[in-house]
Order: structure tokens, then sequence, then C-alpha cells
């Protein structure tokens, strides 16, 4: 896989409310192949479900082996090729560290947000850093109302926002992970 130094993560917790209190954001049916199969086509070595709460891993482990293992797999053998890059944490922590465990090195944090920090960076130079292979990466996508601002400004890098036509900027994790990876991985972006 060409970008198999590059991960990518759905992180349900930590995630602020409308309020940035820290709370914990369900795991929806959608987020599974709408992201899995982005990350299949820009060939990406996994996607983490950051997700705490065992009633939710429960319904994601059941998804993964439905699409992996069950009657998914050979249903519909694509979408089975994109679930199995599929891979249930905890922790953003338990991630990083099966990253380096598989790799051999502790990847370097990329966060997405709607605004900048000393350390965003344009999509053009984080394509660049990321071709260069020398490191592993896993990429933070937020849900909820974002990621709590301490774990964004910890981050080795933040992607500059997605901006739109106007004013309105709240995008689903699921348009924002396709368009994220567009730009760092077609050959014919901008």
């Amino acid at each position: 896989m060409k970008n198999s130094h590059v991960f990518i993560s759905v992180v349900h917790y930590p995630a602020v409310n409308k309020d940035k209190k820290w709370v914990v954001t369900s795991f929806t049916t959608l987020d599974f192949h709408d992201i899995a199969r982005p990350a299949r086509t820009y060939e990406l070595g996994g996607y983490y479900i950051v997700q705490p709460l065992e009633a939710q891993q429960f319904v994601i482990s059941e998804q993964i082996k439905y699409w992996t293992e069950g009657f998914g797999s050979t249903f519909n053998p694509r979408r089975a090729e994109a679930a199995k890059l599929v891979r249930l944490v905890s922790s953003i922590t338990e991630a990083m560290e099966k990253i380096k465990e598989e790799t051999g090195k502790t990847p370097k944090l990329i966060a997405t947000s709607a605004k900048k920090y000393p350390q965003t960076v344009s999509y053009r130079e984080m394509a660049e850093i990321i071709s260069k292979k020398e490191d592993v990466f896993l990429i933070l996508m937020g849900t909820g109302w974002g990621m709590p601002e301490e774990l964004v400004s910890s981050c080795d890098y933040v992607l500059e926002p997605i901006l739109g036509a106007g004013e309105y900027n709240h995008l689903s994790v699921r348009n924002a992970s396709a368009i994220v990876l567009d730009r760092l991985f077609s050959p014919n972006r901008c």
C-alpha cells in the first residue's frame, strides 16, 4: 500500500460538546464505510475508531466481524476489502501503541480543526512531509463539536481548517475525512 505509513482515526473520546465540555460521542454506522472506503482508496495503513464505551465497542466489533468474516464479506467483497482496515481501540494512546507495534515507530499526530493553531500547516506542506516516508502518521478526526483544544495543541501538526464558501463550517466527520484524504493523497490535487 502506497501510504501504509499513514493511519486515520475517528475520535469519539475525547470530544467536546457545544459548551466545550469533554464528552464521549456515539459511533454511527455510516462512519464505518464512509471513512474505511476513502482510507482504502488512498491506500492508508489503517482506520482506527477510538471509542471507550463497551456498548458502543460491541456494535463496532459486530460490524467489523460482519464485513470481514460474516455474510458481508462475501456479499460485497469491495466493502469487505475496505473493512479490513478498520480497528477498534479504547483510546488514542492505544491506537498509537498498536501502530508502533505494527510499524516500529511511534506515529506523529496530525490533528484536524476548524481553527488555526501555532503548528498549523497547509495541506501542500503536510503532503510533502508525508511523501518523504520518514515518519509514521496518525490523522485525528474529531466528532461532536471537535476535539479539546488541549489535545489539538499537543499534536505534532494541525491541518489548516477546511473552509467553505461562507460562514457555515460544520461538516460531518465523514465529509471532512474524505476532503482531508483527497487533499493529502490525490494525484490530481491542486
